[in-house]
């Protein structure tokens, strides 16, 4: 039998990605929707969190898919409600927030499931295997786009709690953080923030390894770029491995050679993972993406820029 599964916001991403990925798999049944905008098609649709809950409509799990702000509250609520919670990236605005609901969960023994959908990717899934049990010598994190194409009159973005550039970044780290075989933490980050907005518009980081011996660890985020845009991580090994993830992820080159290629089904294998959670019972929750930004803004110097109009 499916699992009743309410879409909690529908902008941008919900639109895009949970909508339709939910309505081709079998093992869930959209029974309800949040949304201050406006429903979707014929499903039962609530304007705030608290109606849906209060309404006594039956649920097994809510997707969290609005801006990160207000997510800590929603999901302890649904949580109460004695349902499963799976959490659209970034979780929630700070690590703490996400520490706290983690323990909630449990305490309540219901399910969370923290996404990353950046992480759900052939290539990457490979580039983790081959870097298994090496030393890496030099990472490099190049995460370029444009802001007005991706985040056309998200306001929230801007503000504090909406991560700014490190929206998209916090993908590249997800990755990151998944494909090394050892944590790399924020050494230093300069912050290149507009003069009229509160996150930043770039940044570039530089990470020290956790492991003995010398490491070049950079990354580059920007959201200035226009025409093609650049979603590239570049590994190499002390035993020389070179290894190149491009296109967010879905392509792996392997000393430039071109080894793993597959079309992104990340919000597909998204809810093949929470099916299985909530068939096994079990929470996944992975801070670690999180806490790289919090420590790049943590130890982070900010340089003003041109304001963004």
């Amino acid at each position: 039998m499916a699992f009743k599964l309410a879409i909690i916001g529908l902008g941008k991403i919900a639109q895009d990605q949970h909508l339709p990925v939910v309505a081709k798999n079998r093992d869930f049944e959209l029974a309800a929707v949040v949304s201050s905008r406006g429903g979707h098609g014929d499903v039962p649709s609530f304007k705030t969190a608290g109606e849906l809950f209060r309404s006594g409509i039956k649920l097994d799990a809510v997707a969290l898919c609005m801006p990160p702000e207000p997510r800590f509250a929603i999901a302890r609520d649904a949580l109460d409600a004695g349902l499963h919670v799976l959490m659209e990236k970034p979780p929630t605005p700070t690590v703490g927030e996400l520490d706290a609901i983690t323990a909630h969960a449990e305490a309540r023994k219901r399910i969370l499931f923290t996404t990353w959908h950046s992480q759900y990717n052939k290539a990457v899934d490979e580039a983790q295997r081959l870097l298994k049990d090496k030393r890496v010598t030099r990472l490099h994190v190049s995460w370029k786009e444009d802001v007005r194409h991706w985040h056309p009159g998200q306001d929230w973005i801007w503000e504090p709690g909406g991560f700014g550039v490190f929206d998209p970044g916090i993908n590249a780290f997800s990755i990151v953080t998944k494909i090394l075989p050892q944590p790399v933490f924020v050494k230093s980050a300069m912050l290149e923030t507009p003069r009229n907005k509160a996150t930043p518009i770039a940044a570039q980081i530089t990470f020290k390894p956790s492991w003995d011996g010398a490491a070049e660890l950079t990354a580059d985020l920007d959201w200035r770029q226009t025409g093609e845009q650049s979603w590239n991580i570049d590994v190499e090994t002390a035993d020389g491995l070179q290894l190149a993830l491009r296109r967010g992820g879905t392509e792996l080159y392997i000393g430039g050679k071109l080894t793993v290629q597959a079309p992104p089904e990340e919000y597909e294998d998204i809810y093949v993972h929470f099916a299985e959670l909530l068939r096994e019972g079990r929470s996944h929750v992975d801070g670690a993406p999180l806490q790289l930004v919090s420590d790049c803004f943590m130890l982070g110097r900010r340089t003003d820029t041109e304001p963004f109009l």
